[in-house]
């Protein structure tokens, strides 16, 4: 441990644990007693307490040798009857990794490789090495320990669709001895060996890949691993070229297809953008798709075209009003004049009108008509399109969380079985709201680590910017997380709002248009006064009538 550039020794086991705990809880507090729990097992000895707010009086001193006397502490700080750490990110390197990793996850592999690099070179040993059997880190382990191996498998594929097949061999190998059941390192492995024109190894590894699979777990390896054997087995040209530029074939035959093909084909193309965070682009493209139906006049194409966008909602208002007000009139107007609408495309347009007239009219009833039909179809995606319309309109009136968490719940259910991972973040980040609003607190931070695991695994970047706001508001986070461009309703308002919830919550004076009153250290401050002056003091943008 390193303060002020200097080496610093913990010579005490329980000083060891004690920051350990600490840093397990990523800037959320614990209280007294529950630390005493952690670190007697259960059964803290009379004086327990005491022993504590000893231990944390010497750490305090080692951790901030030049603190004046009377002065509060600035990194191991009191919240309520207990204590959190407030460090910045990067002074800890389990949240460092934790930060750097999420943040390369979804950018492009020019930009994500170097990144990631340099997060896995850092790493040393295993996570909480001295307490790893701990009852309080076994859930951080785990977290940190899948962290690390997607990492390295998001790094490996980032040197494969960069073109450096024998950069990404050396760390496959080791990922997939440590890893023998996971099996994306299996096929990123053989895929680097045949790119570096080792056909026979790479059929070797996906032979040593079945073999592993089936004498230790009893399990066949999957579809991604069985495809690639046979593209090896018949030297398919693709699989020669980095993965980026695969996509050049697909680009071109949707190019050169006609317009009604087009314009099917585009809800999928729009669908993906959404989920990784290119809206306006979504926004814009998804009229101009809806105008063009209606040019062709053909009922049942437009149809298709407005309720083949299923992407799920979060927001409960509208970022752009105009829009969705247009896309509920196309919707509605195919309703009335398609005479020969299917079930399906009945269910989609209701789910659609729904999820688009959130925060602006009653649709409570479209989207139940919606769920009715999808399960009476059995269809999964369809199910998950209008629970999640459903959940939209579930803020009528106070006492309605309960119904909240249920559709949360159901969405999960049907999303695995779905095998839809976009709405399946969706069901947890419902549940993780309508927890808040039940004041299941831990419950809630539950599902926002398993958004976090989710959003990482199929690069999902925009889902954490809703765990992280989570954990500042709720969970005593340090420092405010980014703002990012994309959704308004972060950018304008949340930083008021989720303070002002916070005091709320702790029952302090509320502060008004002060919006860092916790004691921070030198450097908080400034990057507290770098945000102030991104938002603007007590600046409630949208919010403003909640607060009143």
């Amino acid at each position: 441990m390193s303060v002020d550039g200097e080496v610093r020794d913990l010579s005490k086991r329980r000083h060891r644990e004690i920051l350990g705990i600490l840093v397990s809880l990523r800037g959320r507090g614990i209280s007294t007693s529950s630390l005493a729990e952690e670190l007697w097992d259960g059964e803290p000895p009379n004086g327990a307490v005491g022993a504590i707010r000893t231990f944390v009086g010497e750490l305090r001193r080692i951790l901030e040798p030049h603190r004046l006397p009377r002065t509060p502490p600035a990194v191991i700080v009191t919240v309520g009857d207990g204590y959190c750490l407030r460090l910045d990110v990067d002074a800890v390197d389990a949240w460092r990794f934790d930060t750097a990793v999420t943040r390369a996850v979804g950018t492009t592999p020019e930009k994500a490789e170097p990144k990631l690099s340099a997060a896995l070179n850092e790493w040393q040993g295993a996570a909480f090495q001295e307490f790893a059997e701990r009852p309080w880190a076994l859930p951080e382990v785990r977290r940190l320990t899948e962290l690390r191996q997607t990492a390295v498998e998001h790094c490996a594929s980032a040197r494969l669709d960069s073109g450096r097949p024998a950069d990404a061999i050396t760390m496959l190998e080791t990922q997939v001895e440590a890893n023998p059941w996971r099996e994306e390192g299996w096929r990123l492995l053989a895929l680097a060996l045949y790119q570096s024109h080792r056909q026979v190894d790479a059929l070797a590894v996906l032979r040593r890949a079945r073999t592993q699979l089936a004498n230790e777990l009893g399990l066949d390896p999957g579809p991604a691993l069985v495809d690639l054997e046979n593209q090896i087995l018949r030297r398919d040209p693709q699989l020669q070229r980095p993965e980026a530029l695969t996509l050049a074939p697909t680009a071109t035959a949707y190019s050169r297809s006609g317009t009604r093909v087009q314009l099917e084909a585009s809800n999928a193309v729009l669908g993906s953008l959404a989920v990784a965070g290119n809206l306006q682009t979504v926004r814009t493209q998804r009229l101009a798709a809806i105008r063009a139906a209606a040019e062709l006049n053909d009922p049942d194409l437009i149809a298709r075209v407005i309720g083949g966008y299923d992407i799920p909602g979060i927001w409960t208002r509208t970022d752009d009003p105009a829009a969705s007000a247009a896309v509920t009139a196309a919707a509605e107007h195919a309703l009335t004049t398609t005479p020969s609408l299917s079930d399906r495309s009945r269910a989609r347009l209701l789910a659609t009108i729904a999820m688009e007239s959130r925060g602006t009219a009653n649709r409570y009833s479209e989207a139940g008509e919606a769920e009715s039909i999808a399960k009476q179809l059995g269809d999964g995606q369809l199910l998950c399109f209008a629970l999640s319309a459903r959940f939209m309109h579930t803020f009528t009136s106070a006492g309605l969380a309960a119904e909240r968490a249920d559709i949360g719940q159901e969405l999960i259910t049907t999303a695995f079985d779905a095998d839809s991972p976009t709405f399946e973040i969706n069901g947890r980040l419902i549940r993780m709201q309508a927890l808040c609003a039940l004041n299941d607190i831990a419950s809630a931070s539950a599902e926002a680590d398993a958004v976090d695991q989710l959003a990482l695994r199929y690069e999902r970047p925009l889902a954490s910017v809703f765990t992280h706001w989570f954990r500042w508001t709720f969970l005593a986070g340090c420092l405010p997380p980014p703002l990012p461009a994309e959704m308004p309703g972060f950018t304008d308002g949340i930083a008021a709002l989720a303070n002002l919830g916070g005091e709320l919550r702790q029952g302090t004076e509320l502060s008004g248009s002060e919006l860092f009153r916790a004691e921070l250290d030198r450097a908080e401050l400034d990057r507290a006064e770098l945000f102030r002056a991104e938002i603007g003091d007590g600046d409630f943008g949208p919010y403003e009538a909640l607060q009143n």
